[in-house]
């Protein structure tokens, strides 16, 4: 997940004055727990959300936690020789498909996490890079890179990855400028176990550089090539940044938001289109002698008092649950109106934000999460799935930058059909706009690009559908199939993943080196074949409700809850589940 936001002040506001009950459960830790939990039987991995896109758990019979690259491979030389399937899983398990999931026979199923492996930070200052063990946390790595007098220009805007999960998925901050906003483009060397034959000892360490023929396919790896050990990033010296956020109209987006990143070295947009807003990040480098000490602390990453988490979660399905579309339009003005005045959590001091521009140290400025930190045992991160917390579906859609102007023409012509039909995403945060170049990463872009994110309701159960949901479902095909936009590897519902294979130039290329490094499949599963492949799932009754499927039938919706298949308002090649009272559509 790199963005998402919640109403702080009038969600809170109706919470405590009583308008619901809530019952707010307490638990011993804040901090989040290990996504890996293992009995003597058998080990269950979640992801950060305490839940996968189809709902069903991730098992596997045994896991091991090596602290070396030696010891990982030997875990590596243990799976391939015992034929078992193979998994690496991080410390902080973010992501939202099921790529780190081994083998559904539990019994051939084993996980290599690497909590543990997260010792060595190596800075060669001669020749400005960096390199680390593929465990070590962004954070970790921020903080010990600026401490030696250099800054890592890209990261995601998320801190709660390790640097092999990030680049392995392509993590993205936004950028044009230089080597861009995407994190596997300033690497210039990695290691990586991959299996080997009996002879040599099962597995083997490949180290890569830019001039070998397997350091494209390394880059974005998914993890299905093997594990990750050692990554090497440039970096550049220490700097400073200066941001500010101008709230304003969204007239004019479609013309505007080329020349925006081509201006602005750190640029991105945010845009609520039931607000008619758009808040342009005016974000570049200045000298290192410019004073301000700033730190970024984005108000969706912040630690949140577990009650207002659970006040907020629960006022929004109070909303869902009565169909209250102006109530969510009530809300999502109050959550830009709140962001206004907290530029989005910008602290000039390191405590409050006192006025534009903020300015601050690059590691400060970069990327936020507070609440991975959390000391009290009343706060927690937004989304725990400890408590009654937030949960939501992310979709990151990822476009060729000339046809991007058509995308949001097609977006505006949607929103004015009726405006109040997109405040549930402006209870989030809009629509991120953010920017990255052109990457020789075979899963990586294949031209400069435009990356847009948007955060929206899930409910507690698969079989519940959502108030305005087909607005959602039209927004995703309109992103990945009429204008062909690749997903994001790390976010997005099954659906995005349809026809990926298609969409990569290099995805051939790619496929090669999988059948090169691993041709016994060690490192694959059902679950990220169906995320590689872009394959269809079978269809069954509500498939379309959690994106496992696009509608044909109206029993892949829930006719049960006059949720019928239906034709899209703006890209009529759309199928979408829309709510009707008062009749059933009559063709799909």
């Amino acid at each position: 997940m790199d963005s998402f936001s919640f109403t702080f002040l009038i969600w809170c506001l109706l919470a405590f004055n009583h308008i619901l009950p809530l019952t707010i459960q307490t638990i011993e830790a804040r901090i989040p727990e290990s996504p890996l939990q293992c009995n003597q039987t058998f080990c269950i991995l979640h992801n950060s959300y305490g839940k996968w896109g189809d709902r069903k758990d991730c098992y596997a019979l045994n896991a091991t936690y090596p602290t070396t690259e030696q010891e990982l491979h030997v875990a590596v030389s243990f799976a391939v020789e015992h034929n078992l399937k193979a998994k690496v899983v991080t410390k902080f398990s973010h992501t939202i498909p099921k790529l780190a999931c081994p083998d559904q026979a539990v019994q051939n199923s084993f996980v290599i996490s690497t909590e543990r492996y997260n010792r060595q930070i190596q800075i060669d200052v001669a020749n400005s890079v960096v390199t680390v063990d593929a465990g070590v946390g962004l954070r970790q790595l921020i903080d010990a890179v600026e401490a030696s007098g250099f800054s890592l220009v890209a990261s995601p805007y998320w801190e709660g990855v390790t640097i092999g999960g990030l680049i392995s998925t392509g993590a993205h901050g936004s950028s044009w400028w230089g080597k861009g906003g995407s994190v596997h483009d300033h690497v210039v060397g990695l290691s990586i176990i991959v299996p080997a034959s009996k002879s040599e000892g099962y597995a083997k360490i490949l180290k890569l550089e830019a001039h070998d023929p397997l350091f494209n396919a390394a880059k974005v790896s998914l993890g299905v090539l093997g594990a990750i050990s050692k990554v090497t990033l440039r970096v550049e010296p220490r700097f400073k940044r200066s941001i500010t956020y101008n709230f304003t109209t969204d007239v004019g987006l479609e013309d505007l938001y080329a020349d925006h990143a081509k201006k602005y070295e750190f640029a991105d947009i945010t845009w609520y289109p039931s607000q008619h807003t758009a808040v342009y990040r005016y974000d570049s480098r200045v000298p290192l002698n410019t004073s301000g000490n700033a730190v970024f602390d984005f108000i969706g990453f912040q630690n949140n008092p577990t009650s207002i988490s659970e006040a907020v979660r629960a006022t929004e399905s109070l909303l869902e649950k009565t169909r209250n579309t102006h109530g969510k339009c009530l809300t999502a003005a109050a959550t830009l109106a709140f962001k206004r005045g907290t530029a989005n959590g910008l602290k000039n001091n390191g405590i409050l934000f006192t006025g534009y521009p903020v300015i601050g140290y690059q590691s400060k400025m970069q990327t936020s999460g507070s609440c991975l930190y959390s000391q009290s045992l009343l706060t927690s991160c937004a989304w725990d799935p400890r408590i009654k917390a937030l949960s939501f579906y992310e979709s990151t859609a990822i476009f060729p930058a000339s046809i991007f102007r058509d995308f949001i023409l097609d977006v505006k012509k949607l929103r004015d059909l009726n405006p109040e039909h997109f405040c549930g995403v402006d209870n989030y945060n809009g629509i991120l706009i953010r920017y990255i170049k052109g990457s020789d990463a075979y899963l990586g872009q294949s031209e400069d690009s435009i990356v847009i994110d948007f955060n929206y309701y899930r409910a507690k159960e698969a079989s519940t559908p959502r108030l305005n949901q087909d607005i959602w479902e039209e927004l995703e095909q309109m992103a990945f199939f009429k204008y062909g936009a690749k997903p994001h590897w790390a976010k997005n519902r099954n659906i995005a993943f349809l026809g990926v294979d298609k969409k990569y130039p290099n995805y051939n290329k790619f496929i090669e080196a999988k059948q090169q490094l691993d041709p016994q499949n060690v490192f694959s599963s059902n679950w990220s074949d169906e995320i590689l492949f872009g394959k269809e799932l079978e269809k069954s009754d509500g498939c379309a409700l959690e994106g496992l499927c696009i509608c044909s039938e109206h029993r892949h919706c829930s006719p049960q809850n006059n949720y019928y298949c239906s034709q899209g308002l703006v890209y009529k090649d759309a199928r979408v589940c829309r709510y009707s009272k008062s009749s059933l559509p009559s063709s799909v």
